[in-house]
């Protein structure tokens, strides 16, 4: 559970099925697909996610991707970006009101994608993170039956700034591999399963 975990919201199975391709290919994985507003829901409140890919118009329904995203700003404060076809500007008008953190228009490509997921988990940490600006090694081991150790800390703090597995195993100059099993280590020592969990957990030091 080491990789950063999306949720995808999109009631067209090809479109879903060419993005959660697409996340697999790189520092992403899939936490659950949503072709509909119930389902979403059921995923936002049963499952784990680090961010989630919305899309505006999901069918007939009383309820749309802008109304889950208000759910999500009330409820689970992940960050979000809307994956749409839907450009007027009564759309965007109405979109922007729910503060997404980023707005894709399809047809998309895997670069733009995975650049625009990358932007938006970095100013997420750094908005959530903005009323602790610095970690210290002591506060997060305080009263901490099993403590972080030094690199742990270390990588600790690349999440706190946002960075993906990839950017951080290039800053600490190890691999991947090495990075996801400190993350694994640091959830089970600060007992979270997420890098918002973790992000919160933190912060409440």
């Amino acid at each position: 559970m080491s990789e950063i975990r999306i949720l995808i919201v999109e009631d067209d199975p090809f479109i879903s099925l060419d993005i959660e391709h697409c996340l697999n290919n790189i520092d992403y994985q899939v936490s659950g697909i949503a072709y509909d507003i119930e389902e979403a829901l059921h995923q936002l409140a049963n499952n784990t996610h680090d961010a989630v890919l919305l899309d505006i118009s999901l069918g007939n329904q009383e309820m749309d991707g802008i109304d889950i995203a208000h759910i999500i700003n009330e409820k689970y404060q992940l960050p979000f970006l809307f994956l749409t076809s839907h450009a007027d500007r009564s759309t965007l008008e109405r979109a922007k009101k729910s503060f997404p953190a980023g707005y894709i228009v399809k047809p998309f490509n895997e670069l733009s994608l995975l650049a625009a997921i990358e932007i938006a988990l970095y100013n997420h940490a750094k908005l959530q993170t903005a009323i602790v600006p610095k970690l210290s090694f002591v506060q997060v081991n305080k009263n901490r039956p099993i403590a972080l150790s030094e690199r742990e800390f270390e990588v600790l703090q690349q999440i706190y700034e946002g960075k993906t597995n990839q950017q951080m195993a290039e800053h600490l100059f190890v691999s991947v591999n090495t990075i996801k099993t400190h993350i694994t280590s640091i959830y089970t020592k600060l007992n979270v399963n997420s890098r918002t969990a973790a992000i919160a957990k933190i912060r409440s030091y």
